[in-house]
């Protein structure tokens, strides 16, 4: 599909420059994603300073399963696909972890008791934009207050994230993979209630 509206080129206006600038690793490229949210500097200036990839409360490999099984459930193949590509090895995510993200329940056996509680937090917020007390309860046995808010912000953050690269139909990155044959899309991501 052709991008709604297509991603900054460079030259890029000062101000632009240095917000891609800071969301990147020195000498890396900006992302698709962020050169399509420059289109207003204002909202990826606070993209920028609203995201969660810093060290908070949460371990990096609970938020890299949060984030995965959002955008999975979002259906978003390019978010999902970047961080895939380049987060989810490098935090102990096994392949059969990965593909439980888009095809798995909370159930699935690729999962520990702690993981579970994440999807089931996923899954729980995406269908109904609350937690039940069973899923409370399970989250709330794993993690302390201050990391289940930033859970809850992290799902919402990258409900938003898929929703800007669904609805302009951001370019896949060369080196993120896209969703699997079958895809993801809501409805095809199996969830199960408890």
């Amino acid at each position: 599909m052709t991008p709604r509206i297509p991603a900054l080129e460079p030259p890029y206006a000062p101000d632009v420059a240095e917000e891609l600038a800071a969301m990147m690793p020195p000498g890396v490229p900006p992302l698709r994603l962020f050169r399509t949210l420059a289109h207003n500097p204002r909202v990826l200036r606070k993209i920028r300073h609203g995201n969660l990839l810093d060290r908070g409360s949460l371990a990096r490999r609970d938020r890299e399963l949060v984030i995965l099984r959002t955008t999975a459930r979002c259906g978003c193949a390019y978010e999902w696909g970047v961080h895939a590509a380049y987060f989810a090895r490098r935090v102990g995510l096994e392949e059969a972890q990965l593909r439980a993200t888009l095809h798995g329940g909370a159930g699935d056996p690729a999962f520990d008791e702690r993981e579970r509680a994440l999807v089931r937090l996923c899954d729980e917020l995406h269908d109904t934009a609350q937690l039940s007390e069973a899923a409370y309860e399970a989250v709330s046995s794993h993690f302390a207050p201050e990391q289940i808010v930033e859970l809850l912000v992290l799902a919402g953050f990258y409900h938003a994230i898929s929703f800007v690269a669904n609805g302009l139909r951001v370019a896949p990155e060369a080196f993120a993979p896209g969703l699997p044959a079958g895809g993801a899309r809501r409805g095809v991501v199996h969830s199960e209630r408890h």
